[in-house]
């Protein structure tokens, strides 16, 4: 098993498109799969609701009941366990479980309102991608009518900032782990300083892809394809519309400088490739544990 996928369970279609995207993340990383729902606690309760020990009995029923249904839904060969967690907030709940279970991803579902195949953060996306210390993966609406059993292609979105070694570590591992084509992409034209024209902006981006190739190529079994291409167009918006995307492939982009150590925190490149993209996001913290962090709050 290489490592553990929690996803965040709701009865409503993001808990499906969530579960669905963690089932495929799950058989191509050959990774266990927990579904964790997190209730509200006996003091975030209604006063209506029954105290303490029937409250938690009657919730608790609730939610394994919504578990086993969602079980019979997922692809049986998995390795799956379902859990109900009570907690004050649901990012922290899972959160929690993701640290018991050793969790490699948290994967969670768009927010109510997302057209199909868009993302749209919602309360619990939102805390988990300005807080979670482990990888997040964003479901887009409609993930769970998609007809792809593994993930057919990664994508990194690399620049030049602190934390993308990291993200390439990240991309390597997965690529390794699950046997799939790596596709790196170039963001420098968009991380580079302000003033440089189009032409130095082009040799940067360059050398930046061909550099990252060769980590790559150096890091990855033979057998693992990875390519390298700078970002098209003029924003990145413009990048994430022409380039050309799979079916159920992902895309790994890197947390903001303004993160805390080894947490994540979503910044204004990834946000902005958030609204237009049509394919799930993985966002990684740019510091392991253990890493040096002098200078991370620059």
């Amino acid at each position: 098993m290489s490592g553990a996928i929690v996803v965040g369970y709701t009865a409503t279609d993001a808990g499906a498109d969530a579960a669905a995207l963690g089932a495929r993340l799950a058989r191509s990383l050959g990774a266990r799969l927990h579904l964790v729902i997190v209730l509200p606690s006996e003091g975030t309760r209604s006063a209506a609701v029954p105290p303490e020990r029937a409250y938690e009995d009657v919730i608790r029923a609730q939610g394994k009941r919504w578990l086993a249904d969602a079980m019979t839904h997922l692809p049986q060969e998995l390795t799956r366990s379902g859990h109900v967690r009570l907690g004050e907030s649901f990012a922290e709940g899972l959160i929690a479980a993701g640290e018991e279970f050793g969790a490699r991803l948290i994967v969670v579902g768009a927010a109510e309102g997302a057209g199909f195949g868009r993302h749209r953060l919602g309360g619990v996306a939102s805390a988990l991608v300005h807080s979670s210390p482990i990888p997040v993966a964003l479901a887009p609406a409609g993930t769970a009518q998609e007809t792809v059993d593994v993930v057919p292609r990664i994508t990194a979105a690399l620049g030049t900032r602190a934390g993308a070694d990291v993200l390439l570590d990240e991309a390597v591992a997965m690529a390794t782990d699950s046997s799939t084509p790596l596709r790196l992409v170039s963001l420098v034209p968009f991380d580079v300083p302000p003033g440089l024209d189009t032409g130095a902006i082009r040799v940067v981006a360059g050398g930046h892809a061909d550099e990252v190739l060769a980590a790559a190529k150096e890091a990855l079994p033979q057998d693992v394809e990875v390519s390298a291409e700078q970002a098209p167009g003029d924003s990145v918006e413009d990048a994430v519309t022409h380039l050309s995307w799979l079916s159920g492939e992902v895309i790994l982009v890197g947390s903001s400088r303004l993160a805390q150590p080894r947490r994540l925190f979503l910044g204004s490149t990834a946000a902005k490739m958030l609204r237009v993209l049509p394919v799930p996001m993985i966002v990684v913290p740019r510091t392991r544990t253990g890493d040096q962090v002098e200078g991370d709050l620059a």
